[in-house]
């Protein structure tokens, strides 16, 4: 049976628009941000920063 903490923050990985392969993983709330989450962050392949969408 999973935890109350694990359905409220699950894991979600950051996938960069780059178009490299380059993902962060992070958690998120899900009762704060019940949309998909999109930061800027910096991307080691292509050396800059790119905008990062979270993917399931």
């Amino acid at each position: 049976m999973a935890s109350k903490s694990a359905e409220i923050r699950p894991v979600i990985h950051l996938r960069s628009t780059a178009g490299t392969v380059f993902t962060y993983t992070t958690t998120k709330n899900r009762r704060n941000t019940p949309d998909r989450l999109e930061l800027m962050k910096f991307d080691p392949v292509a050396g800059k920063r790119v905008l990062f969408r979270e993917t399931r």
